[in-house]
């Protein structure tokens, strides 16, 4: 059945080929290469795992005519090194795929110490006219207004940990957007599974007083109904946004109780480029993850109500342009929860030329599990060439 969903994704693609108009199609190729190095350790004494990536990602856009569009993007990683030797069934964490269309997502190989997956992140045909936009595919469907935690993005959460997935992942569904006028939007979505859960929702968006205001609305996993509403604007010079969702369990409506997540920042840039953004979370479903490690937050299911930890988490982030090819950023995260625990980003990327970028970065976690206390050490070095 997926693979009969996959031709007739492929079957309007060919036939909208016919309806195209005689000039030649234009297209639309682009990527990247990266390779990070991995070090991590408890403390500085504890033994260090070490682990190597590269990764490949390929965009293509097919412009078939003024209304029609197809795009597949697909990303590559060999990985190789300690974690595939130390961690039990990592090729498999790897190639893990929760969309519909799974088989989009395949490991090419796996070794002692190394593994290859390749995956289309997105692979859609998008339909346009004048006011309204129909996608069908594997698409990015991005509802959120905030920075760090996004309460009302709930077809395709995402870790803010995980730096290097700029892209985020992708969802297989069928989204239609109508825009009434040039400031205000309509948005509805139905997004499958590969354990066949769907998420049906709309959204409707504004501007109100030089602010752009969402309230959302749906089901999500088969399982809860979900509201929602967010917010991003100005308070004279200074950014403010945020966004609110309420779950409510479909089963025993009645008699069930349901969790709010609760997200709001502010974000300001000074005269001389330095940028300083503030925000926080609540979330009322912290106390249901099942979480015994900050390495499980690399593993756990990611969904909207596990995109905090802690019942309340704050963020801040500082960002400086030291030169022009030269940027620093500092990323802080306190989590109260965790018996005061705490996670620090820092971070420095160089602009070697108009394609080539070096990055050193580092993350350390800090906090208790069950009364004991953990840490854990990332330093990443990685270079990234543009094409």
């Amino acid at each position: 059945m997926k693979r009969v969903v996959l031709v007739c994704l492929v079957f309007l693609l060919s036939t909208s080929v016919y309806s195209q108009e005689e000039n030649s199609p234009n297209y639309s190729l682009n990527g990247y290469v990266k390779y990070m190095n991995t070090t991590v350790f408890d403390e500085v004494d504890s033994p260090w795992i070490v682990d190597n990536l590269i990764h490949n990602r390929i965009n293509f856009k097919w412009y078939i005519s003024n209304s029609f569009t197809f795009a597949a993007e697909m990303r590559n990683r060999l990985v190789y090194g300690d974690y595939v030797k130390t961690i039990p069934n990592y090729d498999v964490l790897l190639s893990g795929d929760n969309g519909y269309l799974d088989f989009l997502t395949n490991k090419i190989y796996s070794g002692k110490s190394s593994v290859i997956v390749s995956s289309f992140d997105r692979l859609y045909l998008e339909y346009n006219i004048e006011g309204l936009t129909v996608t069908a595919g594997r698409q990015r469907i991005n509802w959120g207004q905030s920075f760090a935690w996004n309460p009302n993005d709930i077809f395709n959460s995402y870790s803010f940990f995980d730096f290097d997935y700029e892209e985020r992942p992708g969802s297989d569904a069928l989204r239609v957007q109508i825009f009434p006028s040039y400031t205000s939007a309509i948005d509805a979505a139905i997004k499958i599974d590969n354990d066949n859960n769907i998420t049906a929702a709309g959204m409707y968006r504004f501007n109100k007083h030089g602010f752009d205001i969402q309230f959302i609305g749906g089901i999500i996993d088969s399982s809860d109904f979900v509201i929602g509403t967010g917010w991003s604007g100005n308070l004279k010079n200074v950014g403010f946004n945020g966004e609110l969702s309420y779950f409510h369990p479909q089963k025993n409506f009645s008699d069930s109780t349901g969790v709010a997540l609760i997200s709001a920042g502010l974000n300001y840039m000074f005269s001389n480029s330095l940028y300083l953004s503030l925000e926080g979370i609540y979330n009322g479903y912290f106390n249901k993850i099942n979480m015994n490690s900050f390495t499980d937050l690399y593993f756990i299911p990611q969904t909207t109500k596990t995109i905090s930890f802690s019942k309340f988490s704050w963020f801040g982030q500082i960002s400086y342009p030291i030169t022009p090819l030269l940027n620093s950023s500092l990323s802080l995260m306190f989590f109260p929860s965790l018996g005061n625990g705490y996670f620090v980003m820092p971070s420095l990327a160089y602009s070697a030329s108009n394609n080539m970028e070096v990055s050193i970065l580092g993350q350390k976690f800090s906090g208790k599990f069950n009364t004991v206390s953990e840490n854990l050490n990332m330093f990443f070095l990685r270079f990234r060439y543009s094409f």
